[in-house]
């Protein structure tokens, strides 16, 4: 069965998603995780040196301009993974959904190029995060912070990260559960959400930073 984006869509909205063994495997494996990772967008922890980097500006962060790049980003190899889950069928799938309004991507711009950031899938209240890259030390994870502000701004209920790593529970992801997730996601692409990308006061993000937990 050819893989489309109505039925990608379909496939989120019940809880599972695709992922590709390797970057050359053409081949697609439906996840569906016993333990499922989220990060509560009321319990984000930004570190005491990435709150201070964010609050000089190091990065020019825009939404939803460079979306192709961005996940060309995520999909290269990096020191810390040679490998990857993005194969062409998924850039092109999430290149449409892109185009039809429900992939967004959080971009981190330094002197004109594009540095880091990530991308992800909206549906209804429901954030799915995919993937993120840095080409500069903390882009991604500028991105991540700006990837809640803005999803609070828009009245977003759940931020789904598939899985927790070392890197995402230092910003509070947690695993629950796959029943304990099925609810919150049929309570949030029930509900609706609209994806923020617009710019952000200096007033504006220090009032988010200021909610949220700083860690050391």
């Amino acid at each position: 069965m050819q893989l489309t984006p109505d039925l990608l869509l379909r496939a989120y909205a019940i809880g599972i998603f695709p992922m590709a063994e390797s970057r050359v495997d053409p081949e697609l494996h439906w996840i569906d995780p016993d333990m499922r990772g989220i990060l509560p967008l009321d319990g984000l922890h930004v570190p005491r040196k990435l709150r201070a980097k964010i609050r000089r500006g190091l990065f020019e962060v825009r939404c939803n301009t460079a979306f192709e790049d961005v996940i060309q980003g995520c999909a290269e190899p990096a020191e810390n993974r040679p490998d990857t889950w993005i194969n062409p069928v998924i850039e092109t799938l999430y290149n449409e959904l892109f185009e039809m309004g429900f992939a967004h991507s959080v971009e981190c711009w330094r002197d004109g190029q594009l540095v880091g950031g990530l991308y992800g899938v909206s549906l209804g209240a429901a954030f799915f995060g995919e993937s993120m890259f840095s080409r500069a030390t903390d882009a991604s994870k500028v991105a991540l912070v700006h990837l809640v502000l803005r999803l609070k701004k828009g009245g977003f209920q759940l931020l789904d990260t598939q899985f927790t790593t070392p890197h995402l529970s230092r910003f509070g992801a947690k695993e629950i559960p796959r029943e304990d997730y099925r609810r919150l996601l049929t309570k949030a692409v029930s509900a609706q959400a609209e994806f923020y990308s617009g710019g952000v006061s200096e007033e504006e993000l220090e009032a988010f930073l200021q909610s949220t937990t700083q860690t050391s």
